[in-house]
């Protein structure tokens, strides 16, 4: 997944009038205000109500679903072999959200103050914060990437990561 399939991915789903916000490596990348690695994926957080609206835009630019782990997260692919990592968010009426775990009980949660905007190829990018993407790289063993994208947090913004 390149910069510009990003931005255009974006405008196809902002002009829907749809919310969403990167996570993961681009969004870690967004953060950073430059591309560090290549992308395999997108992770794009999304509002649960707006699901069929964003499966429908995504249909149109010819993404297909690939795997379904719901309420968790879902896949959507292309025939050129990208892939969006979709997950569902459910906002609270003081704009934090959760997103379900496959342990119940244990959501994932977003503090109000974690969406938030970076930066890809210059252009403002709704994302997820520092604080979340580290909250989000723990309780596993970490890949190379990984390890990369906290060295390049920690080093960009003080920050302490846990690897």
């Amino acid at each position: 997944m390149e910069s510009h399939d990003v931005l255009s991915l974006l405008a196809a789903i902002r002009g829907a009038g749809l919310e969403v916000w990167i996570g993961g490596g681009w969004g870690i990348d967004a953060l950073l205000g430059e591309q560090t690695r290549p992308h395999r994926d997108l992770d794009l957080m999304h509002r649960e109500e707006q699901e069929e609206r964003l499966l429908s835009v995504l249909g149109g630019l010819g993404y297909a679903e690939t795997l379904d782990w719901r309420p968790v997260r879902f896949v959507l692919t292309e025939p050129a072999g990208l892939d969006i990592d979709l997950h569902p968010l459910r906002f609270n009426a003081d704009g934090s959200a959760v997103q379900s775990s496959l342990e119940d009980g244990r959501p994932f949660r977003y503090p109000a103050d974690c969406f938030t905007t970076g930066l890809i190829e210059g252009e403002p990018v709704p994302c997820l914060s520092v604080a979340q993407q580290i909250e989000f790289h723990q309780g596993y063993e970490p890949a190379e990437r990984d390890l990369e994208d906290m060295r390049r947090l920690r080093e960009a913004f003080g920050v302490a990561t846990h690897f």
